[in-house]
């Protein structure tokens, strides 16, 4: 598969009402302070809210959480059920930890504005993707860029692999899924009416194939909406010399910081020293 098609995939038969109805669960964030940033803008904090622009009329919330200059920067997809709000107690953790976490949000999640649809989600992570190169360079944290997505967000990171890799440092998957067929039925979508076929889909597991830098997959052993045989498959797919497979026992798909963090933690930064290194 040509890296070019893979960001040009037709993900309209995704985006049915049907469909957006259970792959999708968006909710706002409280009211508070919110900046609103162009890519020419200069900004420096520890913890800055962004509005990116993704189309006229439609920006996406996200909340960078940054501490060090030269630390490794983590892009941060999450599920389809969080808003960018809820890792606000993990940012300064990996703060703490020597890197940067900035963790977006999707269209009519938290503080962002529009619709989501599948289409609309793809095509957006390029956009937020560059803004946050831009972002990076402008203001002055030159560490490498490591892209992490959770649940839904694994759609989101491995687009970008497969389309970015030049730019990309490092990968991490997370409750990841490698087949769209068995998540949509067990949502509730009757796979026969809509017409759906694999080669219709994110095509995770394709895409995976086409990025060979250090690559982590983390999954729980008793996940029960996305399998732990998933997570499997999109490791035994990426061709990386450089990747690790992170069980994390006895979890489910909901509980897996509370049952591995620091397995977890550690796991991101051994990644995280892995790319440092093979950036020197």
């Amino acid at each position: 598969m040509n890296m070019k098609d893979i960001s040009k995939i037709d993900y309209s038969v995704l985006d049915r009402p049907e469909v957006l109805l259970f792959l999708f669960h968006p909710r706002t964030e409280p009211p508070g302070s919110a900046v609103q940033a162009t890519r020419s803008e200069r900004l420096i904090a520890v913890e800055k809210d962004i509005l990116i622009p993704v189309e006229e009329d439609v920006v996406i919330g996200a909340r960078f959480h940054m501490a060090e200059r030269s630390g490794a920067n983590i892009l941060f997809f999450h599920g389809n059920g969080e808003i960018v709000a809820d890792y606000d107690e993990l940012g300064p953790v990996y703060n703490q930890l020597g890197m940067n976490l900035l963790a977006v949000d999707y269209r009519g999640y938290g503080r962002s504005t529009g619709k989501p649809t599948v289409t609309a989600m793809m095509r957006d992570s390029h956009v937020i993707f560059e803004f946050v190169r831009n972002w990076l360079q402008q203001n002055n944290f030159p560490g490498p860029i490591i892209l992490m997505g959770r649940s839904l967000g694994s759609a989101s990171v491995l687009e970008l692999a497969a389309a970015s890799a030049e730019f990309i440092d490092g990968l991490i998957v997370e409750s990841g899924f490698a087949y769209a067929a068995p998540l949509l039925q067990l949502l509730g979508i009757d796979l026969e009416a809509l017409g759906f076929e694999e080669e219709k889909g994110f095509r995770n597991i394709d895409k995976i194939r086409k990025f060979n830098k250090p690559t982590l997959i983390i999954h729980a052993e008793f996940d029960h909406i996305i399998p732990f045989s998933d997570g499997q498959a999109l490791y035994t797919a990426s061709p990386s010399p450089d990747k690790l497979f992170l069980k994390i026992p006895g979890a489910n798909h909901n509980d897996i910081f509370m049952r591995g963090l620091q397995e977890y933690l550690k796991a991101v930064k051994n990644i995280v020293e892995r790319v440092n290194t093979n950036s020197m």
